[in-house]
Formats: structure tokens, sequence, C-alpha cells
């Protein structure tokens, strides 16, 4: 036990300057601060169709994620049922992705048709609907979207 401390000690020590504190290479301080500034500032997207603004704050799931890397685009956007719009992007991955249980605001993804969904009305939960974000602002515009939208990193 004692060997195992001591040893836990000399490796700490090594990787430590004069002051004790952990030397940090450049590099590594440049992964941090990209790091802490990704945390800091949400991914966030606008959707328009020229007449109606929504932005929503997206979570940092994995479809998230790969929805934001193929912004911008401009998609057109149709009606489905009486609570949601939707519209159909390149394939996105669930790993890491929580399951929606949406309301009005709420931005998922519906997997088996590989279409986002944006609700304007309650929904509620079902298999395979994903939580990418929830509207932050314009809400009340999502039912008035129509025809061809633009989506872009706010």
């Amino acid at each position: 036990m004692q060997i195992t401390a001591v040893l836990a000690l000399l490796l700490f020590l090594v990787g430590c300057g004069r002051n004790g504190k952990m030397k940090s290479s450049p590099e590594s301080k440049t992964l941090q601060a990209a790091a802490w500034a990704k945390e800091e500032s949400p991914m966030k997207i606008k959707v328009s169709d020229g007449k109606n603004t929504v932005v929503f704050a997206l979570n940092q799931s994995q479809a998230a994620k790969d929805l934001w890397n193929q912004l911008p685009l401009t998609i057109g956007v149709e009606n489905y049922g009486s609570n949601e719009k939707i519209f159909y992007p390149k394939k996105l991955r669930t790993e890491n992705t929580p399951a929606a249980d949406a309301r009005a605001g709420t931005l998922a993804y519906y997997a088996p048709w590989g279409d986002v969904v944006m609700f304007y009305r309650d929904f509620g939960s079902a298999g395979w609907l994903y939580q990418l974000g929830e509207a932050e602002s314009g809400r009340d515009g999502i039912a008035g979207l129509m025809g061809k939208i633009t989506i872009e990193k706010q």
C-alpha cells in the first residue's frame, strides 16, 4: 500500500513544475479553452421562412451535433398532423440522444422517417422520437412556417 502511494506521488511530482502546479502545453491550454467555450456557448439555430423566425437551443446529443454540422440549410418544410412541422436533413445519428417528451416548442428527430420535427402543440412521446432542443424564441411562429426555410447557426 505504501509503495503504491509513493509511486503515485512520484508520478504527480514528475508532471509538476517548481510551483507544484501541473505543467500544461500550449496545445492542451487551447483544447481546454475550446472545451470550456463550447460548454459556455450552447448550439443555437435560427429557422426562418422570411416571415416567421424561431430560435432553438440544441442539446449536446449526437443527433443535435449532426444537425448542427449540416448547417446552413435551405430546405422545404411540411405540415404533419395538426401539431408539427417537419423537414428532412441528412440522416442523424441517435447514440447518446435522449428520448423526447414533445410539447409546444420541442425540436425532435423521428429516426424511422429521418425527419426533424418542430412541435407547435403538445404531443408527448413515441418510440424513436429523440430530443434535439427547445425553442428559445419565436415559438408561436412554428405553426406559420411554410415553403422553404433557412436553418442557420445562431
